[in-house]
């Protein structure tokens, strides 16, 4: 099966993840994928093959060579995100793209427009596989295992090419950032690793936001407005008081590159409670520390305002920026960068603007940089991948391989 038709046969099946269920799997559907790789990896040749009782898939491409060289690992995500529908996907091919708009589906008049994606002017002459415009496509990140599971084929499928063991692994999850938190690192028995997550052709990530989850729940005394002087607590007026004293312009909407933002992402309540949940980004490790200490700050004020206990600010740490992780580890962006430059795509090195499986596992002891997948425009109806560059990744994840027994 050619990566295309791999990644089409993935993209059929609905993963979505929920984050408001705690089991892991957090869904059920998720373990159809799983089961999917745990019967088609042994039948092109992939050994210990097996899903574990969180429905992480692992695998084993022997080694072809005697020398001992580290072990070498490839990760991607089996799940979807929920925001956008992941069930009953009709993927559309456009071949020889013209560079012009995208009419995705007529009969509702969704239109994949070059004035809101001038992306899509540099993929004229590619073959496009889009949606019908009713859901996502789910090329993050079932372009990356199918670029895996690919890569994996050709390597079984050829033992001459000499290489050192090499690992897989996917992970239900990753989009409700528990992806790695069950990742049995010491199982795996990778040395080093590369996730294969979304972005476009020629992207290497090994920088991402620091990331935690602040939870701001403000206690109020509610009684008839009507006799409510000196008596009434209000939590909203309270709630929006705390918002209001964050800086206005550390938000994701002026923000881009490596400015660091208060997300709020959720609000709820009345005059007896309310509860804000924001997310806290900042590539910098010591500016992500003031932004907590900011946060923690406003509710004491608060709280010596209103007095004690009306203001609860729990903070909660999510990830960590890889860098510090990867850099002693540094010739797995040197490797990365060669190959794609063989190819003849120029790397882009970025810094990822969320966090990544990568970087919870490259603080468990598994230096995980990302790799592109080759997606665009995704989580959304518009989401896109172009055939040319499924298949350019595919070769660069083989050329990765082959340069890694060659380098170390």
């Amino acid at each position: 099966m050619n990566v295309v038709d791999r990644f089409l046969s993935y993209v059929a099946v609905d993963t979505t993840s929920d984050g408001r269920n705690a089991t892991c799997p957090s869904t059920e559907r998720q373990l159809n994928l799983a089961r999917l790789l745990e019967k088609e990896l042994p039948q092109i040749g992939v050994k210990d093959v097996e899903v574990d009782e969180n429905g992480y898939v692992y695998g084993t491409i022997p080694a072809t060579i005697e020398k001992q060289v580290p072990v070498l690992g490839f990760i991607a995500h089996m799940d979807t995100v929920i925001d956008c529908a992941g069930d009953n996907i009709k993927p559309k091919f456009v071949e020889d793209y013209d560079g012009q708009d995208i009419v995705l589906n007529e009969e509702q008049n969704i239109v994949m427009r070059v004035s809101e994606f001038p992306v899509l002017k540099e993929y004229a002459g590619h073959t496009l596989i889009t949606t019908d415009g009713t859901t996502l496509l789910g090329a993050d990140d079932k372009a990356g295992i199918a670029e895996i599971v690919t890569m994996a084929e050709y390597f079984i499928n050829h033992p001459e090419i000499p290489h050192g063991e090499i690992r897989i692994g996917f992970t239900p999850d990753e989009e409700i950032g528990r992806g790695a938190h069950r990742f049995q690192v010491k199982r795996f028995g990778a040395d080093v690793a590369y996730t294969v997550d979304a972005g476009r052709l020629g992207e290497i990530e090994y920088e991402n936001f620091n990331g935690a989850a602040l939870t701001v729940t403000v206690h109020g005394c509610n009684i008839h407005p009507g006799a409510a002087k000196h008596k009434m607590v209000n939590s909203l007026l309270i709630g929006m008081e705390f918002h209001s004293m964050l800086p206005v312009f550390d938000n994701p909407m002026y923000t881009e590159k490596y400015e660091g933002f208060y997300h709020l992402h959720g609000m709820s309540g009345n005059v007896e409670e309310s509860v804000l949940h924001y997310l806290i980004r900042d590539h910098d490790k010591k500016k992500f520390q003031e932004k907590k200490a900011l946060a923690e700050e406003i509710g004491c004020f608060l709280n010596r305002k209103y007095g004690d206990g009306v203001v609860d600010v729990d903070i909660k740490d999510s990830y960590y920026n890889m860098l510090e992780k990867i850099e002693p580890h540094w010739y797995l962006i040197d490797i990365a960068k060669e190959v794609l430059e063989e190819l003849g795509t120029t790397p882009v090195c970025k810094a990822s603007r969320g966090g990544t499986d990568g970087a919870t596992l490259s603080f468990m002891g598994l230096p995980c940089p990302n790799l592109c997948a080759g997606g665009n425009n995704i989580h959304g109806r518009y989401e896109f991948a172009s055939v040319q560059d499924i298949e350019a990744i595919t070769k660069m994840l083989i050329r990765i391989v082959e340069k890694f027994a060659e380098r170390v």
